[in-house]
C-alpha cells in the first residue's frame, strides 16, 4: 500500500501579505524563502514550508499549479518543545498577540492559540497532544 509522507507544506490565505510577513518572520521568527508581490510569501519552518497565499490571486489559475483559495480563517498548529510553553507565552505577550487559548490538555500536551494579522488561527503545541514524542518531532 501507498503512503504519504509527512507534510512537507501547508498554507493559510491572507489579503495582507506585508502585515502577514512582519508576523511570521517577526513574531515566530520564520525565514521568508521567496516573495512574489500581491500573490505569496514562503518561509522555511523546520525542515518544512509554510506558505501565505492572496486568496484572490491565487484563485485565477492559468499556471501548471491548479487555481485555489479559502474564505474565512484556517488553522495550523506548530511545534514547541514542552520546556519552552512559558517561553512562548511571554513571548507572544510581549509582541501584543492575545493568547485565546492556554491549554493544558488531559494527555501532558499543552497548546497555545492566537491569531495572525489575517485572523487565521495559529496554535503552538506540544507533540504530546498527539500522543508523539518530542524526539520523533524535533530529533534526539
Amino acid at each position: 500500500m501507498m503512503r504519504a509522507g509527512e507534510i512537507l507544506e501547508a498554507c493559510v490565505y491572507a489579503d495582507d501579505l506585508d502585515a502577514a510577513e512582519r508576523f511570521y518572520t517577526g513574531v515566530l521568527g520564520m525565514e521568508v524563502i521567496t516573495r512574489v508581490e500581491g500573490r505569496h510569501v514562503f518561509f522555511r519552518c523546520g525542515g518544512r514550508v509554510f506558505l501565505v497565499f492572496n486568496p484572490e490571486r491565487t484563485r485565477e489559475g492559468g499556471g501548471p499549479i491548479p487555481a485555489h483559495g479559502a474564505d474565512g480563517a484556517g488553522h495550523v498548529c506548530f511545534a514547541m518543545r514542552a520546556d519552552q510553553v512559558d517561553a512562548w507565552r511571554a513571548h507572544l505577550l510581549a509582541a501584543g498577540v492575545e493568547i485565546e487559548s492556554d491549554y493544558a490538555w488531559p494527555n501532558g500536551g499543552h497548546s497555545l492559540y492566537f491569531r495572525d494579522p489575517a485572523g487565521n488561527s495559529l496554535e503552538l503545541g506540544t507533540p504530546a497532544i498527539w500522543r508523539m514524542p518530542e524526539a520523533e518531532t524535533f530529533g534526539a
